[in-house]
C-alpha cells in the first residue's frame, strides 16, 4: 500500500465509519478437557504417564484456530468483522458453523464447505501450571489458497488480518506466493494488513521449509506484523531457537530471550518493510517496534519501542487464545485510532481477559467494560524492564533506547 492510501485508510479508521474489520486463515474446533481445579503442577505431569486412565470433567468444545479467536473476541469488543476460512461438509463442520452463527448470523457467510473434507479440529491438552499440549488435525485449512476468498470481503475494509500460515498447508508450501496475492488484493482494496504466525512443529514439513526466506517474501506486504516471540525467533533465526530451547528446558523460553534480543528481531521486522511489529512475550507482557513512518496520520507512532507487563488476573482458568485475544486488542485499538501507548495497554488487556476462561473467547468483554477495568485501577504484573536504555513512562509503560518519543 502507497503511503496515501495507508494515511486514507487510518483517517478512515480514526473517524469509525464502520469499515469492518476482515478476519482470514486458520479455523478448526477446539476440544478442550477441563481438569479438576485441585489439580496442582506435579500432579499434573501424572496425566502423561503412558498406560493411566485419567479422570478429567466435562470437556468445552468451542471454535478455535485465528479466525475464530482474533475474529470473535473483535466482536465481542464491538467491533464490525467479517470471517474468511474454510471448513469440511462434515459434523465438525457443522458444530463450527453454528457456534460462530450463534454470536452472529451473518458471520458465518464467508466460510466455505468444502465437500468431502475433513473439518480442522484440535485436542486441548491444558493441565493447571503447564504449558497448552495441543493435537491438531489440519483438515480443510491444508487446502484453503487465496482463491477462496471472494472480492466481496475487501469492500469496506479497513482491517486484513491473517492468520497461522504454518498450520496450512498450501499457504505456506509455496514460499508464500499465495499469501502475497492475498495481502496485495487486501491493499488494492485500501485494508492496511495484518499478519500472525504460529509455531511450527520442528519435524514436520511445515517445520522444515525455511522461514526465513518465506518472511522475506511476505512481509514487504504486511503492515502490522504480530507474531509470539517464540514463532519469530523459530523463523528468523532457527539455530538461536534451538540454543535457547534447549537452555530453557521444559519452560517456556518466553523469559530466556532479552529485550535487546527481542529488538534486534523487530528492527529486522521493521527494515523488511513493516510498519509496527507487536511481538507477544506470554505471562511477560508485549513489546512493541514501530517505524519512522509510523500508522498514517495518527501521531505517536513513528519510531517507537515500548514494553509492558501482563495485567494480574487472579484465577487463570486457561490460555488459550491468549495470544489471539492479544491481538484483538491491538487491532481494536489501532481500528479506534488510540495512540501507540493505550493500544499496547489494550492488547494485554484483552489477552488478560482471555485466560479467565478455559477457552479463547468466553473471557472477553465489551470495549467499554475492558477500558473502564483498566481505568479503574486493574493492576499489573511486577514485570519490570531493567535493561539498560529502558525507563518507565508511568501506567505500566516501558520505553526502550530506540524509542524517540518520551
Amino acid at each position: 500500500m502507497n503511503p496515501r492510501q495507508f494515511c486514507e485508510t487510518i483517517r478512515a479508521m480514526a473517524l469509525e465509519d464502520q469499515r469492518h474489520i476482515v478476519v482470514c486463515g486458520h479455523l478448526c474446533l477446539d476440544i478442550i478437557p477441563t481438569f479438576p481445579r485441585s489439580t496442582d503442577p506435579q500432579t499434573a505431569l501424572d496425566y502423561f504417564r503412558p498406560g493411566r486412565l485419567s479422570i478429567v470433567e466435562a470437556a468445552v468444545t468451542a471454535t478455535g484456530g485465528a479466525v475464530s479467536n482474533v475474529g470473535l473476541s473483535l466482536h465481542k469488543l464491538g467491533l464490525p468483522v467479517r470471517l474468511v476460512a474454510k471448513v469440511g461438509n462434515d459434523p465438525f463442520g457443522d458444530i463450527i458453523i453454528r457456534n460462530v452463527s450463534q454470536s452472529s448470523a451473518s458471520l458465518a457467510r464467508d466460510i466455505a464447505r468444502g465437500e468431502g473434507e475433513t473439518t480442522s479440529y484440535t485436542v486441548v491438552i491444558n493441565p493447571p501450571g503447564v504449558d497448552r499440549i495441543f493435537l491438531h488435525c489440519p483438515g480443510a485449512n491444508d487446502t484453503f489458497t487465496d482463491e477462496d476468498v471472494s472480492d466481496s470481503v475487501f469492500e469496506n475494509a479497513a482491517l486484513f488480518h491473517f492468520g497461522y500460515p504454518p498450520l496450512m498447508r498450501s499457504i505456506w508450501s509455496d514460499g508464500g506466493t499465495r499469501l502475497v496475492r492475498l495481502l496485495r488484493r487486501a491493499r488494492s482494496h485500501g485494508a492496511v494488513t495484518c499478519l500472525d504466525m504460529s509455531l511450527p512443529d520442528p519435524g514436520s514439513p511445515s517445520g522444515k521449509i525455511d522461514w526465513r526466506a518465506y518472511l522475506d517474501r511476505v512481509l514487504p506486504e504486511v503492515d502490522l506484523f504480530v507474531p509470539s516471540i517464540e514463532e519469530l525467533l523459530f523463523m528468523a533465526d532457527r539455530a538461536s531457537f534451538e540454543r535457547t530451547s534447549a537452555r530453557s528446558g521444559s519452560a517456556a523460553i518466553t523469559h530466556e530471550i532479552s529485550l535487546r534480543d527481542t529488538g534486534l528481531l523487530a528492527e529486522k521486522v521493521i527494515e523488511a518493510g513493516v510498519s509496527a511489529v507487536l511481538i507477544k512475550m506470554g505471562d511477560r507482557g508485549a513489546y512493541l517496534r514501530t517505524s519512522q513512518k509510523g500508522l498514517g496520520s495518527l501521531e505517536g507512532w513513528s519510531q517507537r519501542e515500548l514494553y509492558t507487563p501482563v495485567f494480574h488476573v487472579p484465577t487463570v482458568g486457561g490460555t488459550t487464545g491468549s495470544g489471539d485475544a492479544t491481538i484483538a486488542g491491538f487491532l481494536a485499538s489501532v481500528y479506534k485510532a488510540l495512540s501507540s501507548e493505550d493500544a499496547l495497554t489494550m492488547a494485554v488487556a484483552v489477552g488478560a481477559c482471555c485466560v479467565e476462561a478455559p477457552d479463547a473467547t468466553s473471557g472477553i468483554q465489551p470495549w467499554h467494560a475492558t477500558t473502564r477495568r483498566v481505568n479503574g485501577g486493574w493492576k499489573r504484573s511486577e514485570g519490570r524492564a531493567t535493561e539498560p536504555g529502558w525507563r518507565p513512562l508511568g501506567s505500566g509503560i516501558w520505553a526502550g533506547p530506540a524509542d524517540r518519543w518520551s
